[in-house]
Parts: structure tokens; sequence; C-alpha cells
């Protein structure tokens, strides 16, 4: 891979082995079944500096860049996709705007928190009827005096059942003309009068990754959680989005590694008509396809790794990644409980659980339409 590990990685990545054998495996299936990951578990990472590694010292990370990421998730991914998708939501997609758009109080507030695993972060886009389309989105903040009075209703918010704060993009300017120029995001505390965690929603995969509903009314906040300043909250949410599609791709390339390494080990021992069923060559080759897409994707993804270090616009092709690997992750997944027979339909195998947590990956993010959508307009097609 183009990605150039340090000793430094190396020794994150240790720390990460062990912390992962002792703390996640032995529970992992535990949380799916509860449909649940204790709080607990980030006190635990925060203490040994997993979270929040990227901010500086005098917020309580270590200022590690993008590539420390990288190596928790390829740690992570395979061991609990549910702690991955809470996790990666915290450190890759919410708490960065903390770092990149929070005033000097907002952070020492909220990332010193996160950093000791005292803080869990949601950010709340996505609305009922705005999905998608951001700019779509009803919830507003009107300004009276020194405060803001939010309403509005919101969904499908990872992290959103136990978050400590939410960020919530908002219009403040109902009227703003395009509207994206209206919306602005707004830190809310949990525990502020009129907001209401609503119902842990019951999802096809990912169980144990707590995403819920969201919703405000009347709810007064000071004028000072204000993340950066009014009216610039959809640029933030766009640039921003670069690195949320890259870290699904990057998930999506590593889930299909690990699934498909599970699947190659179970067809060596299984037997069928006197000889593991990888000696059949349509099997055979059906796990080569799967492996060279594999490779294709990953070579294309750990590229833009690079790119995104060096500080380079990777909106067109991370939006490539994004749809193609997820929509790959979900081929592998199929391809692999076939390959199980009658026991990749049985809950008690992994493949089973990668299945069902794979189709997420297609949605959250920026669908599959969502992402073709980008480059056919930044390829002057649309």
């Amino acid at each position: 891979m183009p990605l150039k590990y340090t000793e430094d990685h190396e020794i994150f990545r240790t720390s990460l082995k062990k912390f992962f054998e002792k703390e996640v495996t032995p529970h992992a299936l535990e949380w799916k079944e509860k449909g649940d990951v204790p709080h607990e578990i980030w006190k635990k990472m925060g203490a040994q500096g997993f979270l929040g590694y990227f901010a500086p010292p005098e917020y309580g990370g270590s200022g590690l860049d993008f590539s420390y990421s990288v190596v928790l998730l390829e740690e992570m991914t395979g061991t609990s996709s549910d702690l991955a998708l809470n996790i990666g939501v915290c450190n890759d997609v919410a708490v960065p705007y903390l770092l990149h758009s929070g005033s000097e109080e907002q952070k020492k507030k909220y990332l010193t928190r996160y950093c000791a695993g005292e803080c869990i972060v949601a950010i709340a886009m996505t609305e009922p009827g705005a999905g998608s389309d951001l700019q779509s989105i009803r919830s507003t903040a009107i300004r009276k005096g020194d405060h803001y009075i939010i309403n509005g209703q919101k969904t499908f918010i990872s992290n959103g059942y136990h978050c400590d704060m939410a960020i919530v993009a908002v219009k403040t300017d109902p009227k703003a003309n395009p509207p994206y120029t209206g919306i602005s995001l707004i830190l809310v505390d949990a525990g502020t009068p009129g907001f209401t965690k609503g119902r842990k929603l019951d999802k096809m995969g990912v169980k144990a990754a707590d995403t819920a509903e969201l919703s405000f009314e009347d709810c007064k906040v000071p004028v000072g959680n204000l993340l950066g300043e009014e009216g610039t909250g959809f640029m933030t949410l766009m640039h921003n989005l670069q690195q949320e599609r890259l870290v699904g791709a990057i998930g999506a390339v590593l889930g299909s590694e690990k699934v498909l390494a599970q699947t190659i080990e179970y067809t060596k021992t299984r037997e069928a008509f006197g000889r593991p069923i990888c000696k059949f060559q349509h099997n055979a080759f059906k796990i080569v396809e799967m492996a060279t897409e594999i490779e294709m994707a990953k070579t294309f993804t750990y590229k833009l790794i690079d790119q995104f270090l060096d500080g380079e616009d990777i909106t067109k092709a991370v939006s490539m990644a994004k749809w193609y690997n997820s929509e790959m992750l979900n081929r592998v997944c199929y391809q692999c409980v076939q390959l199980f027979g009658g026991y990749g339909y049985m809950m008690e195998y992994p493949v089973a659980h990668a299945y069902l947590d794979a189709r997420l990956q297609t949605i959250a993010a920026g669908t599959t339409e969502i992402m073709k959508l980008i480059i056919a307009r930044m390829m002057g097609l649309l």
C-alpha cells in the first residue's frame, strides 16, 4: 500500500491489538445480541489515548494525523463493527468539527472530555423529510437575545441515544436564498430542556451501535454554542464530508478483506463430495475474483489516504471510492454467505452478521446514488 507506517504507528497498532483482544473481542457478540455498546468502553479507550488523538495536547490529545485513524480502523474492523461505527462517527466525523471550527471555550469544554472518553458526540443532520438533501432541513434556531431557540426533528442519528452532546444542523435564517446559506451548526448538551432523545431505532445490522431520533421543542441554548459563524454550516459540513466518506471507503474495503479471509479459511476445511469446497473450480474462481476486486479497491483507496494527508481535494475520487467499495462489500458478503451454504444463514456465524452490517455502507455518509450524482456533476455531465 502507498501509505507508509512508522515505528510510532506500529506502537499504536500493538497497543490497539492488546486492548481489543482484552476489552472488545470477548464481548462483541454479546453487545450485538443486547443491541448496545456499554459506555464504559469509551472511558477505557480514552484512558489508553485511543480517542481524540488528533487533538492538540492542551486538549488531551497527541496531535496525531489521520493516518492513525487508518490504523485504528484496520484493527477495529472485524473485531466489532458496532464499536467501529460508534467510534468512527465521533473520531472522524463529529469531533473534527469541534477541532476545526470550535472556539477556544468549546474546545476546552468538549474536546478535553471527549479525549478522556467522557463525552460521546453525535452529528445531527438527517431529518425525516431531508436525508441527502441537506438544504431542505426544517429544524430552526431563532436567535432571541443571547440565546437560540431550537425546534425540529432529527432521525437516524448515530450515537444519538447515548450522546452527551449533539452538533445540530439548523436553519438560523429560514428565509435565506439560496437555502444553504441559512444553515448553521449549534452544540446542544444532553439534558438541555427541550432536547429529547427518542427511541433507539431497531436496525437491520450493526445493531449494537445506537441510532436514535432526536427532537427539539423550544430548546434554549446560549449563542456561545454556535459552532463557527452563522450561515457557514453547510459549507463546513460539505468540507468535512471528504473525511467521513474516506472513512466509509476504508471501512468497506477492510470489511471485505475480513469476511473473505474468514470464508477462505472455511472453504479449506469444509468438505463436500470428499474434498474441500475451495478445490471446486467454480468456488476457487469466485474467491479469486473477490480477492482481485478487493486488492484493486484497496490500492486506490490507500492512494487517496496519502492525497488526503497531503491536503489535496479528493472530493471526486473519494466519492468514487465510497460508492464502489460499499457496493463491493455487499457483493463480497453475498458471495461469502453463498460459499458458507446453510451455515452462512445462521446468526452464530460471523459471515451472517457481516452480510447484514454491510447493507448500511451504501446508505450512510451519502448513498451510492448521491455519490454518482456528485461525480457526474464534477465531470460536467449534469
